[in-house]
This record gives C-alpha cells, sequence and structure tokens, in this order.
C-alpha cells in the first residue's frame, strides 16, 4: 500500500484505543444506518397487437397504426434488455430498483400505478416510454408521484421535436438518446448521491461556543458545528505511542521526497490524523471541514489527503462547508476525491493554476494506484508541518466545478499540463496547471476553494442531471 493507506492502517490500533476512550454522550456515537436509494421503474407502449387490433390508446388507430418506433421495434425484447441492464447498473450502484412487473398500456393502468406507488416515496421514478403515445402517460407518473423522475424515449419513436412536456418539465431528467446505458447510468448516480447526501452528516470546527446543528439545505446533510477547542483539547491529549510513530515514518518513506520537515512533524501530523479520525467516528460524520489555518503543529493536511484519498471521510479545508459538500456529492457520484484550492493563472499561456495543501493522492479512488508525492513544508508560517506535493499526471482529463446554492453546480472540464515545480512557481505544497479550452482563463474563476477532480468531460453530465433532478417543481 502507498499514499498514506499502509500508513493510516499502521495507525488502526492508536485510533480504536482512542474510540474506547473518548467521552461522548452515546447519542451522538450512535451509527446511523444509512439506506439505499429506491427507485420505482416502469415501462410504457401501446401491445402490437393491441395495434393490430385498432384498440390501443394512440392516434391513428382507425387505421391500425403502430405509433412510432413501430412495429419493427420489439418493444417485448426492448424491455427486457432495459430491465437487464438497469438491474445491474442497480447492483453495481448500490441502489435498489423496483420494477412494475407489467407494461402500463392505458390510463386506467397508469392511474392505478400512480395510486399505489405515490404513498410508497420513493427516491426516484424511472420510465421508459418505448413509444412516443406513452410522453403524456410518462409525465403524468412523473409528476403524480412525489420524487424526481427519469424518463427515457428511445430515438426514433418520436415524430419531428420530441414532446414539450418532457423537455420542459422541472425535476425530471429526459434522455432521449439511442440506447444510452451511460446517461441511464449517470442518472442513477445522480439520485443515489441525493439519497447518500440526505443521510450524511459533516462537521464543522471553528470558533463556535457550543455544539449546534443544522441542515444543508434540501439536500438534507445535516452539519454539527463544534468548538475547535474540542479539536485542540483531543489532539493535545494524545501521546504518541509505537504504532504512530511507525504510521508517520512509513507516511515519509513512501514520499519520492522530503523537503525541509523534521520526524517531529510527521509524527505530529500523525497525531492531528487520530485526533481528526477519533471526532469523525465521535460524531458519526462523513466529512469534516476545519478553521485550519492558525492551529500551528495541529494542521491536519495530511489527515485530510489520506481521509479523501481513501474515501473513509470527506475532508476540506478552512472550515469551508460549500467545498466539503462539494467534494462529499464528488465521493458519491464518481467514487473519486477531489482537491480544494485557490485558483491562479498563467494569464499569458491561458492556462488555469490551481494550488492547496492537502490533495490527496488517490485522485482515481481507493482502488486505483496512488500518485507520486513529495512532503514540502507549509507554505505560508512557522512551524514546517508537512503538506503534501502531489504529482499530477499529464494529459489526465480533470473536472473543475463549485456546489452553490443546494443543488446548482457549476463547472468546467479540462486536461492537465503538468504538476510545476516550486520555484519558480508558488502557491502551495500541491500545484496543477490545468488546459480549459476557454478564449480568456481568468473568466473561469468559481469564487473560493473549487474541487478539482479527474473526471472524462461525460462524468460532468451528472451534474447537470443532478441540478435537473433536484430542482424545485411547479405544475
Amino acid at each position: 500500500m502507498v499514499g498514506g493507506s499502509l500508513a493510516a492502517s499502521l495507525l488502526s490500533t492508536s485510533l480504536l484505543r482512542a474510540g474506547e476512550d473518548a467521552e461522548v454522550e452515546t447519542a451522538d456515537a450512535a451509527k446511523r444506518e444509512k439506506r439505499p436509494a429506491v427507485v420505482k421503474a416502469v415501462f410504457l407502449y401501446p401491445l402490437p397487437e393491441d395495434c393490430d387490433q385498432g384498440k390501443a390508446e394512440a392516434s391513428w388507430q382507425e387505421h391500425h397504426w403502430h405509433p412510432y418506433p413501430g412495429n419493427q421495434y420489439r418493444h417485448a425484447d426492448q424491455q427486457q434488455k432495459f430491465t437487464e441492464k438497469v438491474r445491474e447498473m442497480g447492483k453495481r450502484i448500490g441502489m435498489q430498483i423496483d420494477f412494475a412487473p407489467k407494461v402500463l398500456t392505458t390510463d386506467v393502468e397508469v392511474d392505478r400505478y400512480i395510486a399505489e406507488t405515490g404513498p410508497t416515496a420513493p427516491d426516484a421514478t424511472l420510465v421508459f416510454c418505448l413509444s412516443g403515445a406513452s410522453a403524456k402517460k410518462g409525465r403524468r407518473i412523473a409528476y403524480g408521484t412525489d420524487a424526481p423522475a427519469i424518463v427515457y424515449l428511445p430515438t426514433g419513436a418520436s415524430h419531428h421535436l420530441p414532446p414539450a412536456e418532457l423537455t420542459t418539465a422541472k425535476g425530471l431528467h429526459f434522455i432521449h438518446s439511442i440506447e444510452n446505458w451511460e446517461e441511464i447510468d449517470r442518472s442513477l448516480r445522480a439520485v443515489h448521491a441525493k439519497k447518500m447526501l440526505a443521510q450524511s452528516r459533516v462537521l464543522r470546527v471553528g470558533k463556535y461556543s457550543d455544539v449546534t446543528k443544522s441542515t444543508y439545505g434540501r439536500l438534507g446533510t445535516e452539519v454539527v458545528s463544534i468548538p475547535a477547542g474540542e479539536y485542540n483539547g483531543l489532539f493535545d491529549s494524545i501521546e504518541p505511542d509505537e504504532a504512530m510513530k511507525a504510521a508517520a515514518m512509513q507516511f515519509k518513506r513512501d514520499a519520492v521526497e522530503v523537503m525541509d520537515v523534521t520526524d517531529q512533524y510527521f509524527v505530529e501530523a500523525f497525531r492531528a490524523h487520530q485526533a481528526v479520525r477519533t471526532l469523525l467516528d465521535r460524531y458519526d460524520a462523513d466529512g469534516i471541514t476545519i478553521d485550519c489555518l492558525m492551529l500551528q503543529h495541529r494542521k491536519p493536511c495530511v489527515s485530510f489527503s489520506i481521509n479523501n484519498g481513501d474515501l473513509t471521510a470527506t475532508c476540506g479545508c478552512e472550515n469551508d462547508v460549500t467545498a466539503t459538500m462539494t467534494m462529499l456529492l464528488n465521493r458519491y457520484l464518481f467514487g473519486r476525491p477531489g482537491f480544494e484550492h485557490n485558483s491562479e493563472y498563467d494569464e499569458v499561456r491561458n492556462h488555469y493554476f490551481a494550488t492547496h495543501c492537502t490533495c490527496a493522492t488517490k485522485l482515481n479512488g481507493p482502488g486505483a494506484p496512488a500518485q507520486e508525492y513529495k512532503v514540502r513544508p507549509f507554505f505560508h508560517h512557522l512551524p514546517k508541518t508537512p503538506a503534501l506535493d502531489v504529482q499530477w499526471t499529464p494529459k489526465t482529463p480533470v473536472i473543475l466545478a463549485k456546489m452553490y446554492s443546494e443543488s446548482k453546480i457549476r463547472y468546467y472540464t479540462g486536461t492537465v499540463i503538468e504538476s510545476p515545480t516550486c520555484p519558480p512557481t508558488g502557491g502551495c505544497a500541491t500545484r496543477v496547471l490545468v488546459d480549459i479550452p476557454v478564449d480568456d482563463i481568468t473568466t473561469v474563476y468559481l469564487e473560493s476553494h473549487p474541487i478539482l477532480s479527474v473526471g472524462e468531460p461525460d462524468d460532468a453530465r451528472c451534474y447537470d442531471i443532478f441540478s435537473k433532478m433536484f430542482e424545485a417543481r411547479s405544475g
């Protein structure tokens, strides 16, 4: 194991002991059960035999016509294929997909389905309209159930423009495409992410006088604010043992270069790691953000890198809950960490420059190989606590994103150029130069602490789907 995993595992005994010794309220320490997202799926189309007999609920039935996509489409075969594919997706993502037992062909059947499905409160509905004649029925199901919806209409099932009742509906992601498994997968991941966010808890550690709780808008994430003194006191109570020292030295050995950081501060970094992990366990939290800049020897830079890379917790710098929420969304959408950073630019070459001190080494997720990293001191002031200088792979596709106003996400896509050295650049411990295809790179500004993550341009469509499905409905 590299990039912090072996070091973190060496520390596990100390972490367990700290968790056992912590004097906390049992209500705070109680583990919450997380439930998978539940999606209700249904197929709509007129039966071919009803079209043959002129009995289908579709126009032109006096001529016994088969509405688009026509009688060559083999609706039942397509239904079976879509069912098998979506079940595989649900299993891989970790969702519960409940298919209606039969295709719905009439308004009466649709009414009955809505009456039966509405009270079950699914996390989303997934409607396959395998005929243009079923589009209005699809919208009725989408809006008849108090849940976001995904409606799929295959290319060739419409006539001219797709139906406006689907393309303009709020809280509904409309897929009009040719056997597009990728887009269905992205849509289901958006539902999964929303469900996980609503069951997550994020700690804020800062200048608070007491423990308080709030909810992060319509996303439903619980935010618990705690006094910085709890973190500081916990750190100060931790005595480095042999396991901690071994973990710190393993982390040092895994680095390709160490610049001006003494062994003492590697050990201090793992005291911080134990303090962070103990707080996360104490509050059963999925993420944490700390007012960290002035913590001196208590800075959690290394801990944040390890936790983010392993996806064991989402950790954000400088008590920035919006940045932390964006990284938490990435974790549930993509299974990869994000790099919270400050924005800078090479304006002459039109390149984007991202810098900060808590970059994960496992940029492609916990199951993928880690990036090489150097260790250098925190850039701003003494003491010389360790921060990671992670080396990003040139030509890697990346996504730059920031969440705004609950479920609104702005983003850009680009490609890594290199990880420039310091000097000649400055900034902070990890530095990434990115090519983003815009005319003026200074327009690529998402305010403080945007998130850079590995991802293909098509991955970014998950943000659009998430925003569309979870916007407020009206009508």
